[in-house]
């Protein structure tokens, strides 16, 4: 279990123990968690892998699942830009040597792409496991998560088309994230990042600092996103195909105002 996971719980803990609402002043409601319960939530994979389920998959298997619940969204290639980034793209066998994507540094990279951003290969392993495919959350096993990524690493030209990813060599894997050294934790708010960064070792100093002026402020401000004109209906009415829960609903994208003014 993360530190967050813990800390949650610690917290939860705590605030029952304390509160006047605890479940003995309500007799039958409410009860402790079983430890299958806590395991089924538990499933989240550390950079140290920690978390990671033993497993294996390769790239030809990867291939034909992609295609057959990935590819809708995210084109044959991972290189669809219609609705969402592509997932490859971007990265240069220099990249891979280095591990810092050369576009970030020299502000050329055409695309960000997921490849392009990520420095944790775990951290592609958990959210396609916990998130993926957007119609069937949660619904991968193991062995097909291996298979996934291992075709976007084939994509990505890290590893060879025969390469089968596994628990045993994925901390190998890592080692050839085209950005694994584009993430730096030695800043200011950052648990461990030094005194003379401004980390924890000196109280926590963020960053930056200003001051805010509080003139001429907006009454109001929405913060959301909003689909081009050309990519809104590349996937038909997205309103119709939303999860069923959560609080995000989809936007009508077909016969739309937005739509039919290009905006």
């Amino acid at each position: 279990m993360s530190r967050f996971s813990k800390s949650i719980l610690v917290l939860a803990t705590a605030a029952i123990a304390s509160s006047a609402f605890a479940f003995d002043s309500y007799k039958g409601v409410g009860r402790q968690a079983t430890p299958a319960e806590v395991k089924a939530w538990d499933i989240d994979v550390r950079p140290d892998f920690k978390g990671l389920p033993k497993g294996s998959g390769n790239v030809q298997v990867g291939n034909d699942l992609f295609e057959e619940k990935c590819a809708s969204c995210h084109g044959s290639f991972g290189e669809s830009n219609e609705v969402f980034t592509p997932l490859i793209g971007g990265t240069t066998k220099d990249d891979i040597k280095n591990g810092r994507v050369g576009g970030f540094l020299t502000d050329s990279i055409p695309q960000r792409t997921t490849f392009t951003k990520v420095s944790t290969i775990s951290t592609l392993w958990d959210y396609i496991y916990r998130a993926m495919p957007w119609t069937e959350p949660k619904s991968l096993k193991p062995d097909e998560v291996y298979a996934i990524l291992a075709y976007f690493l084939n994509l990505a030209d890290i590893v060879p088309e025969n390469f089968v990813l596994s628990d045993q060599n994925i901390a190998d894997v890592q080692k050839l994230m085209p950005n694994r050294n584009g993430m730096t934790t030695d800043h200011g708010m950052w648990p461990g990042a030094s005194a003379a960064k401004g980390g924890i070792g000196n109280g926590g100093k963020p960053d930056v600092s200003n001051v805010a002026c509080m003139k001429n402020c907006k009454k109001e401000v929405k913060v959301g996103s909003v689909l081009p004109g050309y990519a809104r209906t590349a996937h038909g009415n997205l309103e119709e195909q939303n999860r069923t829960f959560g609080p995000v609903r989809g936007v009508r994208t077909v016969d739309d105002p937005a739509h039919k003014s290009g905006h």
